[in-house]
């Protein structure tokens, strides 16, 4: 009885959520969350790993098939069905940007198990201009972000699984830089209705940041003073949602994803995602993208092997970006049995 109390419970949270998004307008949130764009740093780390959750609309909290799922909620590690897992990945990000991400999933006792993921954003080396010298100086300077991050996920029951990563994050302009430690926390829990599963997690939870060193200010009744650089907050982000496979046979499955998004730096938005596999070989996904103007709908696709006593899988997602053109992922991975 109580397990049809809960569930009826998480049925009526989505229906209302999912209702709003659709009919309301602006939104279960307003869209005034939007005039808090821009007000954080390290914002490398809220673009979007692996090319399957991609190909989702970045539904991704719900799912655990690969490392991947160390980005996007710490406690699916603990979900993997192969237990140890290799997932690289790649995004070519608009104006000549490469997003580069690295995850491993290692199982350590039948309940636990520990994960390693990095990432990197980086551009060739950029020109300098100035007022006078509007084409360039001759001189050159670098962008670059990174992360290090490390996971511990422990299967409490067969159905709930918690998890948190601790990750070092560093930025660096031309000759400033600043980093931090900051911290992800998941919950994965099974409702036991078919495979309906609810999650969630709050990523990139820390202290704020600013550059090193000091700038110089002039002041209005002359002369010069040093200052620090003001303190900005990481970009952290509590996410919900659920999934379920809505139809599944001996060759064809039909799974649904769901998550609701709340960034402190921008409005919320609602994500869904749907994959179709077929013989568990080769996968077709689509999804949709509420409350963000730039972006709106996504699609992808990919194909599962086994190679010996390896499982090989690759992925590719297509995602629309409004004004500043399309983002294509690709991703593969390795399960070891």
């Amino acid at each position: 009885m109580q397990r049809f109390k809960n569930l009826n419970i998480l049925i009526l949270i989505f229906v209302l959520l999912l209702s709003s998004f659709l009919y309301g307008g602006d939104g279960f949130f307003q869209i005034l969350g939007g005039e808090r764009a821009g007000t954080s740093v390290f914002t490398f780390l809220k673009i979007g790993v692996g090319a399957r959750v991609a190909g989702m609309a970045n539904a991704g909290v719900s799912l655990s098939e690969d490392a991947t799922s160390l980005y996007w909620n710490p406690a699916a590690a603990a979900q993997i069905d192969k237990k140890n897992n290799l997932t690289v990945s790649h995004t070519r990000w608009p104006a000549e940007i490469e997003y580069s991400y690295m995850g491993y999933i290692q199982q350590v006792s039948s309940n636990i198990f520990f994960g390693i993921s990095a990432g990197a954003l980086y551009t060739d080396p950029m020109e300098i201009t100035t007022e006078y010298q509007p084409y360039g100086t001759g001189e050159y300077f670098n962008y670059g972000d990174l992360f290090l991050g490390f996971t511990y996920s422990m299967k409490m029951t067969d159905r709930f699984s918690y998890g948190i990563t601790f990750k070092y994050v560093e930025e660096t302009l031309a000759d400033l830089s600043m980093n931090n430690v900051l911290m992800d926390l998941g919950t994965y829990y099974w409702t036991g209705f078919k495979t309906l599963r609810f999650c969630v997690s709050l990523v990139n939870f820390g202290t704020q940041s600013r550059p090193g060193g000091t700038y110089t200010k002039p002041l209005k009744e002359g002369g010069e003073k040093a200052e620090k650089y003001t303190l900005f907050s990481p970009p952290t982000e509590f996410r919900i949602g659920s999934a379920i496979d809505l139809f599944e046979s001996s060759n064809y499955k039909t799974m649904l994803s769901i998550q609701l998004n709340h960034p402190v730096d921008n409005a919320e938005n609602f994500v869904f995602g749907v994959e179709e596999s077929i013989f568990g070989r080769f996968f077709v996904r689509a999804g949709k993208i509420f409350n963000q103007e730039d972006r709106s709908f996504t699609m992808g696709g990919g194909v599962r092997l086994p190679i010996g006593p390896l499982g090989f899988s690759a992925d590719y997602s297509w995602s629309n970006f409004g004004v500043l053109g399309d983002i294509q992922k690709i991703q593969m991975t390795v399960q070891f049995r």
